[in-house]
C-alpha cells in the first residue's frame, strides 16, 4: 500500500498545467520550406543524446524509467539515429530566415491562453529530425526551468529530478510549447499521459504531417514513436559520433555519417521533422518582474539541500558527493527517490522499440 501511495502521489505531479490541445495546419508551406532549409544548410547536427547527456543515469533521470528486469542501462542501449540544432535561444532568432516562425503572434497569443496568463515570450526554438527511427524511451519529461536554476546553465537530470520531486513548484517557471511534426508515416504519432502515469495514456494520432499540441511538456510524460521501416530503424554503423546533414547536391536528399562514412541516406519524405517552440508565461506584471530582476532566484546549494534533507525524510541513505552535478551514485540515488517507474499502460500501436544489447534484443 506504502509504495501504490507514493506512486500515486509522484504521479499527480506529472500533470501539465492544462490538457494538450491539438493544432492543425501549424506552418505556412513556405515557413516549413524555410525551416527545412536551415537544417539542410547549417549542419551537420549531433545526436540528441550525444548533446545531452555524459553517462547512463544521468539520461535515466529525464526518463521514466522503464528498463528490462536485471539489465544495467547504458547509453548504447538508447543509442538512436535522432538529431537536434536549435532555431532560437535566449529569446534570440539565431537565423533571421525564420524570424517570423519563432517571434510568432498567434504562438504568444496561445502560449498566454493556455495559462490564462498576461504575458509571454518566446524563450527557445529548436528541432529534432530523423529517417526511419527506433523509439527506446519508455516517456519522459521536457527540461524544466527554474528561477536560479535553467536549463541553459544546468544539467539536464538536475532540472528533470527537480521537476518530478514537487519540491520547487514556487520557483518553476511557467513554459508553454507548440510542437508540430512532419511525417507521412501512418503509424507514427504521439503518445502522451497528461492524467498523469499511472493513468492511460492519449496519443496524437498520425498521420502527424503539419500537426502538433499547444502543452506544458515539462511536466507531463510523453514520447515520440518509432517510425519507418523496422529493418531501417538502426542503422548498420550508427555510433555517438554520427551526425546528420543535408546532401549539398540534392535538396532533398539527406545523409547520416559515422567520420567519412555514409551510413544512411534519405529524401525528404521520409523525415520525421518536429519543430519545437517554447515560451515562458507570467501570470501577471509581478511574475514578470520577479523572473526578470533575479531577485527571488534559487541557488545549487539550496537545490542540494533541499534534496537530500527530503531523500533523507523517505528513510533513503545519500551522502553529498564533492560533485554533486556530476556523481554517478548521487546522481543514481536522487532518480531513484523520484522515479516512478514505467508508465502503466502504453497503446498497443506504439510499443517501445526493443533494447539491443551486444547485437541481440531484449523485450
Amino acid at each position: 500500500m506504502q509504495a501504490q501511495s507514493r506512486r500515486e502521489s509522484l504521479s499527480d505531479i506529472l500533470r501539465p498545467a492544462a490538457p494538450p490541445r491539438e493544432l492543425e495546419n501549424v506552418y505556412t508551406d513556405d515557413q516549413r520550406e524555410r525551416l527545412l532549409d536551415v537544417v539542410h544548410r547549417n549542419g551537420p547536427w549531433k545526436l540528441i543524446i550525444a548533446q545531452h547527456f555524459s553517462s547512463a543515469d544521468a539520461l535515466i533521470a529525464t526518463l521514466s524509467g522503464a528498463m528490462p528486469e536485471g539489465v544495467t542501462p547504458t547509453l548504447d542501449m538508447f543509442l538512436t539515429p535522432t538529431f537536434r540544432g536549435f532555431y532560437a535561444n535566449y529569446s534570440t532568432a539565431l537565423y533571421p530566415e525564420i524570424a517570423d516562425c519563432f517571434y510568432n503572434p498567434a504562438f504568444i497569443e496561445y502560449a498566454k491562453s493556455y495559462w490564462g496568463a498576461k504575458y509571454a515570450k518566446p524563450q527557445m526554438m529548436l528541432f529534432n529530425i530523423n529517417g526511419p527511427c527506433a523509439n527506446r524511451d519508455p516517456g519522459h519529461l521536457d527540461t524544466p526551468s527554474f528561477r536560479g536554476i535553467r536549463y541553459e546553465s544546468a544539467p539536464t537530470w538536475l532540472c528533470s529530478v527537480m521537476g518530478k520531486s514537487g519540491l520547487f513548484k514556487d520557483y518553476l517557471i511557467k513554459m508553454a510549447q507548440v510542437i508540430t511534426w512532419f511525417s507521412h508515416d501512418t503509424g507514427s504519432g504521439f503518445t502522451y499521459w497528461p492524467d498523469g502515469p499511472i493513468n492511460a495514456p492519449r496519443r496524437l494520432l498520425p498521420p502527424i504531417y503539419n500537426r502538433g499540441v499547444l502543452v506544458q511538456n515539462e511536466m507531463m510524460i510523453h514520447r515520440g514513436e518509432a517510425n519507418g521501416p523496422v529493418e531501417q530503424q538502426s542503422p548498420e554503423g550508427l555510433a555517438f559520433e554520427t551526425v546528420f546533414e543535408g546532401d549539398p547536391s540534392d535538396r532533398n536528399q539527406w545523409l547520416l555519417k559515422t567520420g567519412d562514412k555514409v551510413v544512411a541516406r534519405h529524401s525528404t519524405d521520409d523525415l520525421r521533422f518536429l519543430v519545437h517552440w517554447s515560451a515562458e508565461v507570467f501570470e501577471d506584471y509581478a511574475e514578470l518582474k520577479k523572473n526578470m530582476d533575479r531577485s527571488a532566484d534559487l541557488t545549487f546549494d539550496q537545490v542540494f539541500e533541499t534534496l537530500i534533507k527530503d531523500v533523507r525524510s523517505k528513510g533513503i541513505e545519500i551522502t553529498p558527493p564533492s560533485d554533486p552535478l556530476a556523481d554517478p551514485v548521487f546522481i543514481r540515488t536522487l532518480n531513484q527517490a523520484y522515479d516512478f517507474g514505467p508508465p502503466v499502460q502504453y497503446p498497443a500501436e506504439a510499443p517501445i522499440s526493443p533494447f539491443i544489447m551486444g547485437g541481440a534484443r531484449a523485450a
